[in-house]
């Protein structure tokens, strides 16, 4: 095989591998918004900000949802971006107009500032939602 054929393989097998990566990329939400009967999720709020907050102190934050779908809503995992920050989410669906609260935890022994994600994914139509929780951890 000469160098010319080696590097149009080489093209073609990376095009068709981006191309895979793109279409599999624009897949999320395809079968839940063509249901109109799907559940959705809306949030009071996406991001908090502690502000300021003592080292070893409580960081703690409700982030209120409500299922505004047609269906009952399930949340299949509520994922930190880190070990210091800890969800407790209901495990039950939630029924269409009802609510729901996710409990958010933030450990507070290392001193700085803080800017947290955490992942909410579901079978709304709208399947993942980042929440955020922000903040500056100080000592005495």
């Amino acid at each position: 095989m000469s160098y010319n054929q080696i590097l149009k393989s080489s093209f073609l097998l990376t095009m068709f591998i981006l191309s895979l990566g793109f279409a599999y990329g624009q897949t999320d939400n395809t079968y839940v918004k063509s249901n109109p009967n799907s559940p959705d999720i809306s949030f009071t709020k996406t991001v908090h900000n502690f502000g300021s907050v003592q080292k070893n102190a409580d960081a703690k934050v409700d982030f209120v949802f409500k299922n505004t779908g047609k269906s009952p809503l399930i949340l299949n995992s509520v994922t930190p971006s880190c070990d210091c920050t800890t969800p407790n989410w209901p495990k039950e669906p939630i029924m269409p107009g009802k609510s729901g609260v996710i409990k958010v935890v933030y450990d507070t022994k290392e001193m700085g500032v803080f800017n947290k994600t955490i992942t909410v994914t579901s079978n709304a139509i709208t399947n993942k939602i980042e929440l955020t929780i922000q903040g500056e951890v100080y000592d005495k």
